[in-house]
């Protein structure tokens, strides 16, 4: 049978429509094209011994060829792991031995991180755009492929790894249907649809800027192409150059991160006038959150068409909210779809308004692969399931997240949430960033430190800035010191690696950070 919501039936229906565009480059790949190559990866893959369920690790810059591996492992059936390309080299080796990857493709630009790998036991190992030793040249792996579907062709499924932010990276594994490509009870395409429902269609002309290795960005963008949409991928981002890709591109939709409205609000008015962005039909925004008054100017400047989501790579619950709703209820991440609940540590649920840890009940299944321990920790005495966020509900059901559950800080007995300082820190005209945190306190136990990246130029004082926060903050909620520093720790989706800042104050101590 034939399934519309797949690669192959959309490169069957319009084989020269561009699939994807790389910003940049501005290199044009075809949906016919997307469709050989990673029909020829497929059979690769095949010929290398891999099989339905088996898994492929890649760790690769945002191009075409990053997307075409995709494809060939979700048409192969298999399970693929994107790595992010700012993990330590014992970072990526855990996760090639824990998801036991039997290929790796690299991007020659990111040589440097193989050196000391042990890659024995992968048995396909493919380099592209450059050169590595024990590596097979991408080309000369796409030419001994060939270019129709392989036999058994089955959908596969993303396992992507949290970034190690907080800790040791871990794979969260879902179900694998191994149904044929495009089948609508597939997760994949489930998953599409619901992308769908967000206002894309074939039409769509969708800017992904943020590193593919990412899920909302690797998801969204094969998304698109189960659509028949193009997706425009930047290389990395850059504020100034956004703008222009929109404006050159006739983008109608597109997906930031907060630090991304940051920097693009940033750029002196007359740059930001100089583009026409009046195509931009959606915009959706996740994976952090976003300061009220960025979020603010966003909307005046773009217009009501910002959505934000709030979700995990979990998916086990989520929720969304529009321009006018958040208008009302700034702040909130939107009325969760679904059943949700907020519970206090002693597992009971708090009134409406209380604070308490987000539970979500119902979701689809997934663990946290080769940890049932975590996987256990994640769920109640009631099923209910939480991504270890912190938030309270208002009297209309709408949701504000407060802070994770593990990076609160217990001074003197207190529990203290530094997502609310590190939000009124960043909220200072100075301010580029904010990372707040607890180190040993001999008297509190923790007490706050904030690390701030100031406006190049500028000449606040760290005194200035406690001030601005104790004006916005009750005092047990402003930080006790703040060192100042060049550029925050984030990736470039915007992921703050906030022990990096930490660890050092904890050395030789116990960390709360798990």
């Amino acid at each position: 049978m034939d399934f519309t919501s797949h690669l192959g039936y959309q490169a069957a229906a319009h084989p020269d429509k561009a699939a994807v565009i790389m910003a940049g480059s501005g290199v044009v790949t075809t949906y016919g094209q997307l469709d050989e190559r990673s029909n020829r990866l497929a059979h690769v893959l095949r010929d290398a011994g891999l099989r339905i369920g088996d898994h492929l690790a890649l760790m690769m810059v945002n191009s075409t060829a990053l997307l075409e591996v995709a494809w060939a492992a979700q048409r192969a059936g298999l399970y693929f792991t994107a790595l992010n390309s700012h993990l330590t080299r014992s970072e990526v080796q855990h996760i090639l031995d824990d998801c036991e990857a039997k290929a790796f493709v690299v991007s020659g630009r990111l040589a440097g991180v193989t050196e000391e790998l042990d890659l024995d036991r992968i048995g396909l190992l493919i380099v592209a755009d450059g050169a590595i030793g024990g590596f097979e040249p991408y080309t000369d792996a796409l030419a001994r492929g060939a270019g129709t579907p392989i036999t058994d062709e089955a959908e596969g499924r993303e396992m992507l790894y949290s970034s190690g932010t907080t800790g040791v990276p871990k794979g969260v594994r879902k179900t694998l249907s191994g149904s044929p490509p495009g089948d609508p009870t597939s997760p994949s395409v489930v998953v599409a649809e619901s992308i769908a429902a967000q206002g894309f269609t074939g039409d769509s002309v969708y800017l992904s800027p943020a590193p593919l290795y990412h899920s909302a960005p690797l998801v969204y963008s094969m998304a698109m192409h189960r659509l028949g949409a193009t997706t425009v991928v930047m290389e990395s981002f850059d504020a100034l150059k956004c703008l222009e890709t929109i404006d050159r591109h006739h983008i109608t939709h597109a997906q930031f991160v907060p630090t991304m409205f940051t920097r693009m609000l940033r750029l002196p008015d007359d740059q930001r006038a100089a583009f026409d962005i009046s195509s931009l039909r959606w915009v959706v925004h996740a994976a952090a959150p976003c300061p009220i008054p960025v979020k603010q100017q966003m909307i005046e400047w773009w217009g009501p068409i910002i959505l934000e989501y709030y979700a995990g790579t979990e998916d086990i619950g989520y929720s969304m909210i529009t321009s006018p709703e958040w208008l009302e209820h700034p702040g909130s991440v939107g009325r969760p779809i679904g059943e949700v609940h907020i519970v206090d540590q002693s597992d009971d649920e708090v009134p409406i308004g209380g604070t308490g840890t987000v539970y979500f009940a119902g979701g689809r299944d997934f663990d946290y692969h080769n940890d049932p321990e975590k996987t256990s920790r994640m769920k109640n005495s009631r099923g209910w399931r939480t991504l270890g966020d912190v938030g309270h509900l208002d009297d209309e059901g709408y949701l504000y997240l407060t802070d994770r559950a593990a990076d609160m800080v217990v001074s003197g007995g207190v529990n203290i949430y530094p997502r609310e300082t590190e939000l009124a820190m960043a909220g200072h005209p100075a301010v580029v960033d904010a990372a707040v945190f607890g180190i040993p306190d001999e008297e509190m136990g923790e007490s706050l430190l904030a690390v701030v990246q100031l406006d190049p130029g500028a000449t606040t004082s760290t005194a200035e800035l406690l001030a601005w926060c104790r004006d916005q903050l009750a005092p047990f909620k402003c930080p006790r010191s703040i060192e100042l520093i060049d550029e925050m720790p984030r990736d470039p989706s915007g992921k703050l690696f906030k022990r990096r800042l930490r660890d050092p104050y904890w050395e030789g101590r116990t960390s709360r950070i798990v």
